[in-house]
């Protein structure tokens, strides 16, 4: 990579992180936490994590996590700087970071809790950590840095028979991890000795496949270590043991494993290159390592053994399995992968969701969101994009795209930081808004399949107005955000924002105007003055779990939702009198998919003079959009011309004579 693109990268984290801070009236280290752990989540690196802040003379800490699985601890610990390329974190620094964080985790098991204030988020904390190392097989460390480490790998140690690893995070490693394109880093597995396998021809030169047999103890070891990065791919989550499918995988696990290759159907994985041991004739007879290794179909067979392992202590020995192994071009991953999951998917009957960037949904709101403009509302009569990252790194591609200084400035200018969102911020903002805030407090990465299997229950229509709406319901959630931290939310402020959203939008029957919210760019005084009163009621319920539960897990039930949304609380007066007078349901959300077939029908009993009106009056009064007044007057054309008009147009032409219709529009005169 480029100095200059580094460079840029580091200047670029600082400037957003104090943003951030100063936003939300916190400290840029628990900015900068905050936003390296959202990445991490997102990717599958981490999971359930939560901010909290302690130091004492000897430890100091600046955030925990528990694994899905929960086998593994996380702590991370944050070293950041203003001025990052000034200096570099050196191994020395490293070490103490280290031995800080495996401190605090003694100082925890020792009775640390007892000595704090249970109002404190850190007392959550140090309860969470005294239970978790009774319960875990592993300690993960992290250190979390805005500077370059020159440190090279730190070695397992041991924390009371538990192995302990150290993960840097540092400048380049974020780079690297923002600019990938990827989810994640790439998995690199090597085979000691070299794994047989049997080469299969093919004409293709993108691509070629391999078959061989894996050992069950190997397939459960790497879901142990990378958990679902290896499933990234995938287009199925891990159903647990619920499905018919798993019982059976563990029941053959537990009871005949040496059958276990007879009676699955093994897994299909990818990978970016392999490298093989060649036989006499020159064709690959080993696999002698997998890079970028994804397992894109068996996913609850690898999931099923690993649980079978840790969980019922189950023997592996004689378990294999088969892998049909594709080694992939990178630059065909994207058409190709999704394809070989969804055909070779015929262990369960199961929706088919791609979780790649590549679904048509996604692909829908980047194409729309490019060419949206959101209103300028701070006086300076210039218009922004949100910008949606449908790929990771997409948007610092864009900005290394416009080469100098000046084009960069205006690039940031009309695309500004605090506007880009992500697919799993998509996810967070309409689940929140939908009174989902349980699947959002499970985690971006789970959150996320929730909401991309309620997509395909439900398609949406992703045109001009569902995007609006969608980022008005960010605009919300961001104001929600805010004003969780003015209420002092703490490290569960990302749990209090989720209920808060959902609960405003239970009690107001999702009759805030997103509208209105879109065209002003911001909230109204009225509802900001309702969320300052909702806010705290809210945060009271979920910061109090029942018996037996941390917060970060009451939160994740459907129990939680239950208590928030009997809350005591009336919609204010000043705000009931902005509410719309119908709710704006799934249907109206999704632009007219559901129930809005036939707008090329009902468009045409709207008369041509009408059709006109509608675009005169938008134009005297600036009530409309641009984009809809244009629409009324092609509506008209099309119509006048005695030809039909497109769905989509009708559809959102409907909508624009709607919103003309309520705010003054009268067609008699």
């Amino acid at each position: 990579m480029a100095e200059l693109d580094l460079t840029e990268f580091a200047r670029s984290v600082v400037a957003d992180t104090q943003a951030t801070a100063d936003a939300e009236g916190t400290t840029t280290p628990e900015a900068f936490t905050r936003r390296v752990l959202e990445d991490l989540e997102q990717a599958g690196v981490v999971s359930n994590t939560f901010t909290a802040y302690h130091k004492m003379h000897g430890h100091e800490v600046h955030g925990y996590g528990i694994g899905d699985s929960g086998e593994s601890l996380d702590l991370f610990i944050t070293d950041f700087q203003l001025e990052p390329l000034e200096t570099k974190l050196t191994k020395a620094q490293t070490l103490t970071s280290f031995r800080r964080l495996l401190v605090f985790v003694q100082r925890c098991r020792d009775g640390l809790q007892q000595h704090i204030d249970e109002s404190f988020d850190v007392y959550d904390m140090c309860e969470a950590v005294e239970k978790a190392l009774t319960e875990v097989r592993r300690i993960r460390l992290f250190l979390l840095s805005n500077r370059a480490c020159t440190a090279n790998e730190v070695p397992v140690s041991e924390f009371d028979g538990l192995p302990v690893t150290h993960e840097v995070w540092d400048l380049a490693r974020l780079h690297r991890h923002a600019t990938s394109g990827a989810l994640g880093e790439p998995i690199v597995v090597p085979f000691k000795p070299p794994l047989p396998c049997v080469s299969a021809p093919s004409s293709e030169e993108d691509h070629s496949v391999v078959l061989a047999v894996v050992p069950g103890q190997m397939l459960a070891e790497l879901y142990a270590e990378y958990g679902t990065r290896l499933l990234e791919l995938n287009v199925r989550s891990f159903l647990q043991t619920r499905g018919a499918v798993n019982r059976g995988i563990r029941e053959t696990l537990l009871n005949a494993p040496g059958r276990f290759l007879a009676y699955n159907n093994g897994i299909t994985a990818t990978a970016s290159q392999v490298e093989f041991v060649t036989g006499p004739d020159g064709e690959p007879s080993h696999i002698a390592a997998v890079h970028g290794l994804q397992i894109v179909n068996g996913g609850q067979t690898t999931a099923s053994l690993h649980h079978a392992l840790s969980r019922d202590k189950a023997d592996l020995s004689h378990v294999r399995v088969q892998m049909k192994l594709t080694e992939v071009a990178p630059e065909r991953l994207a058409e190709i992968v999704p394809k070989i999951s969804e055909y070779s998917n015929t262990q369960n009957r199961v929706t088919q969701v791609d979780f790649s960037s590549n679904h048509d949904y996604h692909v829908d709101m980047q194409r729309i969101t490019r060419s949206l403009w959101a209103p300028a509302v701070d006086g300076s009569g210039q218009e922004t994009h949100w910008f949606y990252e449908r790929a990771r790194g997409q948007y610092t591609d864009e900005l290394a795209k416009a080469r100098t200084p000046a084009r960069q400035r205006q690039f940031k200018k009309l695309n500004p930081t605090k506007q880009k969102f992500t697919k799993a911020d998509l996810a967070k903002f309409v689940h929140s808004w939908n009174q989902l805030p349980y699947h959002v407090s499970r985690g971006a990465q789970k959150n996320f399949v929730e909401f991309m299997l309620n997509v395909d229950k439900l398609p949406p229509r992703v045109d001009i107005q569902y995007c609006q709406r969608v980022i008005a319901m960010a605009i919300l959630f961001k104001a929600v955000d805010r004003i969780a931290g003015i209420h002092r939310a703490g490290s569960h402020k990302s749990l209090v924002t989720t209920y808060t959203v959902a609960r405003l939008s239970l009690a107001t029957d999702r009759r805030v105007d997103l509208d209105r919210i879109w065209r002003e760019q911001g909230i109204s005084p009225a509802l900001e003055a309702a969320l300052h009163d909702l806010c705290p009621r809210v945060m009271k319920a979920v910061l109090k779990p029942d018996e037996g539960n941390h917060v970060g897990e009451w939160a994740k039930k459907a129990a939680c939702w239950d208590a928030v949304s009997r809350v005591p609380w009336k919609t204010p007066r000043d705000l009931a009198v902005e509410l719309l007078d119908h709710a704006l349901d799934d249907a109206a959300l999704a632009g007219g998919a559901g129930g809005e077939e036939g707008g090329g029908e009902e468009v045409a009993l709207i008369s041509v003079d009408e059709w006109y009106a509608i675009e005169r009056w938008a134009k005297e009064t600036r009530n409309l959009e641009p984009w809809q007044r244009q629409l009324a007057q092609f509506v008209g054309r099309r119509l006048e011309l005695e030809e039909e008009v497109p769905e989509t147009h009708a559809v959102q032409a409907l909508h624009a004579r709607s919103e003309a219709l309520r705010l003054g529009f009268n067609p008699g005169m």
